[in-house]
């Protein structure tokens, strides 16, 4: 090494501990690594102007010190083993091992360290889109655009409710699309931090929230994380119990009902006309707000999907929750809250705690994707291929079927998984595709109250991969089923 960058001061009266020193904190910073050889005594002293003899003291007093080694015709380099190494195990003043720090965790969660679904070769996770149908050199065009024309006022701190140009773009999306009008649009992080800042402001602890019984974990744990307490509504074939919905009612002070009716994760249903009709008006009734979660609205196949709740409320009780995460890739990180506008500052002043906000430059790219109406183009592609990739599932399960696997689902108009009774054992299965290197889930792993479980279901993705690996993953799979 011939040149060291060193910050000198006059912590000491003396130049040769001011350089010593100069260089350990050079060594304690990583400028230098273990074992790597210094400037030479003549070089050090030119470049910083000293005698050669300064820096050789220097050098001297680091050797004793423990932090650079010498040897004879090859010069001074750093200690292969630091005092400062030592110093986070040991306490020199009580000549003892030092105990590591303890973390207090008030809210722990056993499932961090979990091996993600998008680490197996096969992944029958149920929400998953295909991230590399995504047209990253296109939406590339769009970022330029944003980053070469950037809206300069809007990358401040400021208003928190999202990019003007962007929310226009999906207040037009949401009028033309699903019919929701008379809503305020926020821009949040994703559904997941929606979901977290809706119970914040809405729910204290002891609150009820009634939820179908089979459902979406992680908008659970947002509303338990405030406190509140979760009821179980039953399930028919076409999705909430409203008879039982209405029992609840009257029988509880609920705060919150939490929905998804076009979809119903897990299962697939869609809540019929008549009875999205009925669960509002109980709604109404009572005074309880609906979140509807539409989470993957755009993929339905066999006729028009049906409008969400929030397209016809007078009362203005349903907060719509809607993602870009099935329409682009989940590490965007982007999606809006359809609400009531009394209710709408309530929200943006909570997030503002928490996040200033959303991603300002993506908001502008997907406003001028939109725009451009490459969006919907890239809708109707995937749609198109999700779909074929449903009827390859289909056909594959089908001729289990006809194998004498015992099998049984019912074909969703739309979404992005099926629903299938293996008749037993779904929880061992789930446990067992996994040795295979295959992701699914049983139903286990949607029950509010695990005792209710059948251990009869999985949920089968088939939007998030080819057909190729889809026939591939679930030949493995067939010898489990058995």
């Amino acid at each position: 090494m011939k040149t060291l960058n060193l910050t000198l001061t006059n912590t000491y009266s003396k130049l040769y501990l001011n350089i010593a020193n100069a260089i350990r904190n050079a060594i304690k910073n990583g400028n230098v690594a273990p074992s790597e050889k210094l400037p030479s005594a003549r070089k050090l002293a030119e470049q910083l102007k000293v005698n050669r003899h300064t820096i050789m003291a220097s050098y001297n007093e680091l050797v004793a010190q423990g932090w650079v080694e010498t040897q004879q015709r090859k010069g001074y380099s750093v200690a292969h083993s630091l005092p400062i190494y030592k110093a986070l195990t040991y306490d020199k003043t009580n000549h003892s091992k030092v105990q590591k720090h303890e973390w207090r965790i008030v809210k722990p969660d056993d499932k961090s360290s979990q091996r993600p679904a998008s680490s197996y070769q096969y992944n029958f996770a149920g929400g998953n889109p295909d991230i590399s149908l995504f047209p990253f050199n296109e939406f590339k065009g769009y970022m330029n655009d944003a980053l070469n024309r950037p809206p300069i006022n809007e990358l401040n701190y400021g208003d928190n409710g999202g990019f003007p140009p962007f929310i226009k773009e999906v207040s037009t999306y949401l009028r033309r699309v699903r019919s929701i009008t008379n809503k305020e649009i926020i821009v949040m992080n994703g559904t997941q931090e929606a979901l977290y800042v809706i119970s914040q402001v809405l729910l204290k602890k002891g609150d009820k929230v009634a939820v179908e019984n089979l459902g979406y974990q992680p908008a659970w744990k947002a509303f338990k994380n405030s406190g509140a307490h979760l009821i179980g509504v039953k399930q028919t074939h076409q999705g909430i119990d409203v008879e039982h919905l209405e029992v609840l009612f009257k029988q509880h002070k609920i705060r919150l009902l939490y929905l998804t009716p076009l979809h119903q994760y897990p299962t697939t249903t869609t809540l019929p006309v008549a009875q999205r009709l009925k669960v509002y008006r109980l709604a109404q009734k009572y005074n309880i707000p609906i979140i509807e979660d539409d989470y993957d609205h755009e993929f339905h196949y066999e006729s028009q999907p049906l409008a969400p709740i929030a397209a016809d409320d007078p009362a203005g009780l349903v907060i719509y929750l809607s993602s870009f995460s099935k329409i682009m890739f989940p590490g965007g990180r982007l999606g809006v809250i359809a609400v009531n506008k009394t209710l709408a500052p309530h929200i943006i002043n909570y997030r503002t705690l928490m996040n200033h906000k959303a991603n300002v430059i993506l908001q502008d790219a997907v406003a001028r994707w939109m725009q451009d109406g490459a969006f919907e183009r890239q809708l109707r592609k995937s749609t198109r291929l999700y779909q074929k990739r449903r009827q390859c599932m289909v056909d594959i399960l089908n001729k289990f079927k006809q194998e004498g696997l015992n099998l049984d689902f019912t074909l969703p108009a739309g979404g992005m998984a099926l629903w299938v009774n293996i008749g037993c054992n779904a929880k061992k299965v789930s446990m067992l595709a996994r040795e295979k290197n295959i992701f699914l889930l049983a139903e286990n792993a949607f029950h509010l109250n695990e005792e209710n479980c059948q251990d009869k279901f999985i949920r089968l993705g088939f939007s998030g991969q080819s057909e190729e690996n889809i026939k591939q993953g679930l030949l493995l799979l067939k010898p489990l089923l058995n």
